[in-house]
């Protein structure tokens, strides 16, 4: 199965625009499919029983039923592929429905939560540190979260923004998102601040860093020649390329790491660690601007949503303040009529 897969994968990236994070999710969830048939190239002749089997497989190991409704979506379109491409005359996945699932309300912070997360944020960031690289890192969550609640981005969209967002002038950064797709996103003056703030940090760290590194290029000049110092300056540039640098492979922050420290931040703030991520601060911007009167078309437009009905999982904000509406302007809502 591994030239299949392989060729699915590119036409998912190919015509489709798939981010590298639904590549490799497509990847895992097939590697899993074909190691329960006993092998990569069992898939080609497998039928539509030894995919119930599998669905079954799923569900005995505990898995839910939106994880396992996904498995069922990424098999149907492996499994269409191999026949629209001729691998096999006929696609066993057709005729298989996934299991029923509600789609459940997101879950939401409070304000008080989000001012709570800011503040303590804040905090921790001009409290002394014990070197320039600990300020940095204080200053960048004090960023993440500033940004998340002010533009909910997404975290893979956070973590991959260029350096060059910090330096555009306006009100508004431009942001690439699923599909490879553009979209401009208005940014407030305290996420501007504390991008500000967080670029002065990392201008600190980096100065030390970049002695170190002169010291190292001198050494390594002396010791193997100039093909050590060049990749330490290759090192300094690939950093500069991005907002939140790291030494990952990406040469950017991970969104594990993002994740990591936003549930640090939550314990510090006193709020459970569990309730916080990346994707629960976007869920907090979407419903905050909704009850306090946005359109939902707009707040489609600003999630970089494609399609109205995935930000319609905020209803529930729409009709909490069509309630409040009808309560406090209807003529007859207190019982009374002239």
């Amino acid at each position: 199965m591994g030239r299949p897969v392989a060729l699915f994968l590119d036409m998912l990236a190919a015509e489709r625009g798939a981010s590298a994070n639904t590549l490799a999710a497509y990847q895992r969830d097939l590697d899993d499919y074909a190691e329960f048939l006993g092998g990569q190239d069992k898939a080609a002749g497998c039928g539509t029983p030894d995919i119930r089997a599998y669905l079954a497989e799923l569900t005995r190991r505990g898995l839910k039923g939106a994880t396992v409704a996904r498995r069922l979506s990424a098999l149907r379109q492996f499994h269409r592929f191999l026949y629209v491409e001729g691998y096999r005359g006929d696609d066993p996945a057709a005729v298989l429905e996934g299991p029923k699932r509600g789609r459940p309300l997101p879950k939401v912070l409070s304000l008080a939560e989000v001012t709570r997360l800011i503040e303590t944020a804040h905090e921790r960031a001009a409290a002394a540190a014990s070197s320039p690289a600990e300020g940095a890192r204080r200053a960048r969550v004090a960023c993440f979260v500033e940004l998340l609640y002010a533009t909910g981005l997404r975290v893979s969209e956070l973590a991959a923004l260029p350096a060059a967002a910090a330096r555009a002038k306006g009100d508004a950064i431009i942001v690439r998102g699923k599909g490879n797709k553009e979209r401009l996103v208005p940014l407030g003056e305290p996420a501007r601040v504390a991008m500000a703030t967080y670029r002065t940090a990392l201008a600190a760290a980096r100065a030390g860093k970049e002695k170190e590194r002169e010291e190292k290029g001198r050494a390594a000049t002396k010791a193997t020649g100039a093909k050590e110092a060049g990749a330490n300056k290759a090192g300094a540039k690939e950093e500069a390329r991005w907002l939140f640098p790291s030494s990952a492979a990406s040469g950017h922050v991970t969104r594990q790491q993002v994740a990591l420290d936003l549930k640090d931040l939550a314990a510090a703030s006193g709020i459970d660690a569990a309730k916080l991520s990346p994707h629960v601060l976007r869920h907090a911007f979407a419903s905050h601007l909704l009850a306090h009167g946005a359109e939902l078309r707009m707040v489609q437009t600003l999630l970089g949503h494609s399609d109205i009905s995935t930000t319609q999982i905020y209803t529930h904000v729409l009709d909490d303040r069509l309630k409040s509406l009808v309560r406090d302007l209807h003529p007859l809502a207190d019982g009374e009529a002239e």
